[in-house]
């Protein structure tokens, strides 16, 4: 989009069991997630306590690196990213698709550690924010969600990323704090 573009503020709607959404029925099961069809942020309000209690993820700035992981998405949507790889999975293998998935997610992990670095800037950070936020793109990684179901780790199948990856794109947003670099970040990972 123009430098010079009007953004659109995402909604949020939190919900219990089950929603209807733009992109059809949430249920709690699924965690948080981006529908850019109506352009909403949908968290179920259970998922913290798993992210705490399952995942070992807790503490209030882990909660807001999700929502800014989430947002992230919204930015995609704003920056006409995720039309770019809707169109992609037509053309292409799951297994090729679910790289640019897992490119994609990584650049959202990127845009919360951007996120990150403006809220210590204006001072709203406190000791350990960051390292709860780590520990929480660690705990969601594909790697981790796989072992914990009992499962072989099969990269292939991933769409969101590796632990590390996700702790690592985090960083980078917080180190870089740059939109450019974003999609230089993005298009490296697609490869």
């Amino acid at each position: 989009k123009e430098k010079n573009a009007t953004y659109e503020e995402p909604h949020m709607t939190l919900f219990q069991d089950t929603t209807k959404t733009g992109c059809g029925v949430a249920q709690s099961r699924m965690g948080p997630f981006y529908c850019p069809v109506d352009q909403t942020v949908y968290f179920d309000v259970s998922f913290y306590d798993d992210l705490k209690s399952r995942f070992g993820g807790g503490g209030d700035f882990a909660l807001a690196y999700v929502l800014a992981h989430e947002i992230g998405h919204h930015v995609q949507n704003e920056l006409s990213i995720i039309e770019q790889t809707s169109k992609l999975r037509q053309q292409l293998t799951e297994t090729e698709y679910n790289k640019v998935s897992v490119a994609q997610e990584l650049q959202a992990d990127y845009f919360a550690g951007l996120f990150a670095y403006y809220v210590k800037e204006k001072g709203y950070l406190e000791e350990g924010d960051i390292d709860e936020a780590m520990n929480a793109a660690s705990a969601i990684g594909d790697d981790r969600i796989q072992e914990m179901a009992g499962m072989n780790v099969d990269v292939d199948s991933f769409t969101h990323g590796s632990s590390e990856q996700r702790k690592e794109a985090f960083e980078l947003g917080y180190k870089y704090h740059d939109i450019d670099h974003s999609m230089k970040f993005f298009d490296d990972l697609k490869r």
